[in-house]
């Protein structure tokens, strides 16, 4: 969870006056979340953020269900998505339930023509290739490849790519991401065990105003529809903020590992939690250490949660015929482990390069069309020796 930060000119109390330098007022905003009782940031405008010329037809984009009740270990290849111009359109959602959206894309162009906002879900975006800016009214937020990138609900955005070639894993999620909470004291800083802390995130840094009139259009997502908006002032148009509320970046290669004696279990790779689901970060490491110890993991079955692991990088100990940007799922109900020869052949190795992002859920995932579409069908098999 990001940590108190401001940016911009802000007045040196609440909800007083606080005027241009024409003796006009600026428009105060409160983003604020679970009412007035959780988080929130106190913004402060050129112009009031309430100026709607008009409102378009909606237009949905719910993921549509297509296996409901999967009980199959599943491989996803991931960069058979193809690239596509619009950044709204690239997304292709492949798995969900009533807490997540997982998606892909592959956008080539940058987000220039419209703004957009997800009114319903915070997101985390992973650069798995690619790098460029987040533009936002909080300022501007660099990234680059290993990032990921979290944007709270109700934030409107650009992104500008620096590459054409841009390969992201996206993630919906209609409660707040948040810290792992065993990390945390009760201040909310994160502790000295934990595997990282507040100095490995960046926060927004530029603050760029905008003070402009005409026509701009806003799409905003609610509830699987995306709404066009159109405002008579750039959103951008802030002159400071300050607050807990603001989109950052975090990089995946900034995550310290944590390894043991022996094999120790996924819950050490945590780096958020959200209600309904975990995600985990695997990276370079050094292998565990007793004399007898086995790095490739043990069975296991998941007995209330789905597994989700999208690879990034690297060769995988437990894994035959990994690609980039491949993403198996391995079901509730069901166990899975390494594949046949892997577990002698790690005996001995001292470290490995993977880097992979892992979705834990605690509701069964449904799998859309798309998903399917880029689907190893002989995946289950890979077991059998």
């Amino acid at each position: 969870m990001p940590h108190y930060f401001k940016l911009g000119q802000i007045p040196h109390k609440r909800h007083i006056q606080f005027r241009k330098p024409d003796g006009g007022l600026y428009a105060e905003e409160l983003v604020s979340t679970e009412g007035f009782s959780s988080i929130y940031s106190l913004v402060y405008h050129l112009y009031p953020p309430t100026e709607v010329l008009k409102i378009g037809t909606p237009v949905n984009v719910a993921p549509i269900p297509v296996l409901e009740n999967n009980m199959q270990h599943r491989s996803l290849k991931g960069f058979q998505v193809k690239p596509a111009s619009d950044f709204l359109e690239s997304r292709k959602p492949v798995m969900f339930n009533s807490d997540l959206i997982i998606s892909l894309a592959a956008p080539e162009k940058s987000l220039t023509e419209y703004f957009y906002k997800n009114a319903s879900a915070d997101e985390m975006i992973f650069i798995h290739d690619g790098e460029g800016i987040l533009h936002s009214m909080f300022g501007e937020l660099p990234f680059k490849q290993g990032d990921y990138v979290m944007i709270p609900r109700g934030v409107i955005y650009k992104i500008s790519f620096t590459t054409s070639s841009n390969r992201l894993l996206i993630v919906e999620s209609f409660s707040p991401f948040e810290t792992p909470r065993r990390y945390r004291n009760p201040f909310g800083q994160l502790e000295e065990h934990s595997p990282f802390c507040e100095r490995d995130f960046r926060e927004p840094s530029e603050l760029i105003t905008h003070d402009e009139t005409g026509i701009f259009e806003v799409k905003i997502k609610k509830r699987g529809q995306i709404f066009p908006y159109t405002y008579k002032r750039h959103p951008f148009d802030v002159i400071g903020w300050d607050g807990f509320y603001y989109p950052y970046c975090f990089s995946i290669h900034n995550f310290e590992p944590l390894t043991g004696r022996v094999h120790l279990p996924p819950p050490i790779h945590q780096t958020f939690q959200a209600a309904g689901f975990v995600i985990c970060s695997f990276v370079p490491r050094m292998y565990d250490y007793h004399p007898l110890a086995i790095p490739a993991p043990y069975n296991h079955s998941n007995l209330d949660s789905d597994e989700v692991l999208y690879y990034a990088e690297g060769e995988f100990m437990s894994r035959k015929h990994v690609e980039r940007g491949m993403i198996s799922l391995h079901p509730m109900g069901i166990p899975h482990g390494p594949h046949p020869g892997t577990v002698e052949k790690s005996i001995g190795k001292l470290s490995t390069g993977e880097l992979a992002v892992m979705i834990d859920t605690f509701k069964p995932l449904i799998l859309t069309q798309q998903a399917l579409d880029i689907e190893d069908p002989d995946y289950f098999t890979s077991w059998v020796d």
